[in-house]
């Protein structure tokens, strides 16, 4: 399945704590699209945050983030490891 990072910006003022709630919201509802959140990442002094999941498309992933709590991100890139 691939893998995607997707980004949430201009959010000032968010802390982790913040991002972990919503986090654990996207996890609820995850399965119903086929979505695995996997890890996120917060640039507080940007208002930045990054998620990592696995999905069948993009769509799914912001129809997850959409139910879970309505933040919707402004780009989703498919992303391969490397070494």
């Amino acid at each position: 399945m691939p893998r995607y990072i997707d980004v949430h910006k201009n959010m000032k003022g968010v802390k982790l704590e913040d991002v972990a709630e919503a986090h654990a919201k996207d996890l609820k509802v995850q399965g119903k699209y086929g979505v695995r959140f996997e890890k996120y990442w917060l640039d507080e002094k940007e208002g930045t945050i990054f998620c990592l999941s696995t999905a069948p498309n993009k769509e799914a992933i912001s129809k997850a983030h959409k139910e879970a709590h309505g933040l919707l991100p402004n780009e989703t890139f498919e992303v391969r490891e490397g070494n």
